[in-house]
C-alpha cells in the first residue's frame, strides 16, 4: 500500500510541568502500543564498513523525511530560541539495511553488565512498513521541530551506514556530544490487541562499563515529560500491556540506556504488529505527530 508522507506544518513546543506530564499520562486509559523490544540504540567500537556508505538502496516503500539528510548537527545557521546552547542527540532505531549484514549486526558488543548483539533488524506491519523506516521519519521530523527551537541536534545515523550503529557506538555517540538530552525512537511488535506508547526508562545499573547512577533521576524526569506531552498531542494512550497504564517502563537490559552517561530514554511508539496502532504509525499526520509530542516533552524537560 502507497505510504502517505506529506510533512504536515510544524507548531511550537508547548511547555508541560512534570506532575502535569504524569497526571495526562495516570489518568488516560489505554489505547496505543508498545512493549520490549530488542536493544537498537547503544553503541561499540565501530564495525568493519560501518562508516562507508551503502551504494543499495533498501527494498521497499520509503517514506520521505522531512528533515535534511545528515547524521550531525545542521550546518545551516540555526534561529535563537528556548533551545539555544542545547545538544539534543536523537537515535534513529535499527538501520534499514541490517537485514543485509545479519552476521555483523549479530556480533555481540559489551552492554556492561553483559553481551549483546550489536544491534537487530527491527519489526514492521504486516505489510511491510518496517520499523527502520519510521523510526527515520519520525527522528527526521523531530530534528526539524527541535533545530527550529535553537537545539544542535544530532543522529546517531541517518541510512548513511551498511548497518548500525551497534549499540555501544549509539551510546558513545550521544556520550561524546555531551548531549543535554538522547532520545532513541523505536516502534515495538508485540501481539495483536496490545496497543499504546512507551517510554523506557533507564534502571540504576553499575557494572563492567555501566554506572547509570548520575542519569536515573534525569532521565526519569525526561521520560515522564516525554510521556505526557504523547499523550496529549498524539491522541494515544499509554501502553496497555506494559508499565501499568503508566507509559512509563524501566530496565536494565539495554545497552544504549545501560552504556549512557547523558540522561536517555528509548520511546516505544507503538505496536507495528496491531492493525489499530500500524494505521496510525504508517499515516504521516500521526508520525508528525508524534515528533511534536518528543519535541515538546524534550524542551519542557530542558527548560525545566
Amino acid at each position: 500500500m502507497p505510504y502517505d508522507d506529506s510533512p504536515p506544518p510544524t507548531r511550537r513546543a508547548r511547555p508541560l510541568s512534570v506532575a502535569a506530564a504524569l497526571a495526562a499520562v495516570c489518568l488516560t486509559a489505554a489505547g496505543c502500543g508498545g512493549g520490549p523490544s530488542a536493544d537498537g540504540a547503544g553503541a561499540a567500537s565501530p564495525r568493519p564498513g560501518a562508516d562507508a556508505a551503502s551504494s543499495t538502496a533498501p527494498a521497499g516503500k520509503q517514506p520521505e523525511p522531512s528533515g535534511s539528510a545528515s547524521p550531525s548537527a545542521s550546518a545551516k545557521p540555526l534561529p535563537k530560541g528556548p533551545l539555544t546552547g542545547r545538544t539534543v542527540v536523537i537515535d534513529p532505531g535499527h538501520n534499514p539495511r541490517n537485514r543485509d549484514h545479519t552476521r555483523e549486526i549479530n556480533e555481540q558488543v559489551d552492554i556492561g553488565t553483559g553481551r549483546k548483539e550489536c544491534d537487530t533488524t527491527g519489526t514492521s506491519t504486516d505489510d511491510g512498513y518496517a520499523e527502520a523506516r519510521f523510526t527515520l521519519d519520525v527522528s527526521h521530523r523531530l530534528r526539524e521541530l527541535l533545530e527550529t527551537e535553537g537545539a544542535r541536534v544530532r543522529l546517531t545515523h541517518d541510512d548513511d551506514r551498511p548497518f548500525g550503529p551497534c549499540i555501544d557506538e549509539r551510546a558513545r555517540i550521544g556520550n561524546e556530544a555531551k548531549a543535554d538530552a538522547v532520545v532513541s525512537v523505536h516502534a515495538d511488535g508485540s501481539a495483536v490487541g496490545n496497543r499504546g506508547f512507551h517510554v523506557i526508562l533507564p534502571a540504576g545499573v553499575k557494572g563492567g562499563g555501566a554506572d547509570t547512577s548520575k542519569i536515573v533521576e534525569s532521565s526519569a524526569d525526561l521520560g515522564a515529560r516525554i510521556a505526557g506531552h504523547f499523550v496529549r498531542t498524539t491522541g494515544s494512550a499509554p501502553s496497555n500491556y506494559i508499565g501499568g497504564n503508566t507509559g512509563l517502563d524501566t530496565r536494565n537490559d539495554l545497552g544504549g540506556l545501560n552504556l549512557s552517561t547523558v540522561p536517555k530514554v528509548f520511546v516505544e511508539c507503538g505496536n507495528m504488529r496491531d492493525p489499530k496502532d500500524a494505521a496510525l504509525l504508517t499515516s504521516a499526520s500521526w508520525r508528525q505527530k508524534a515528533a511534536q509530542g518528543l519535541a515538546d516533552g524534550i524542551t519542557d524537560y530542558l527548560k525545566g
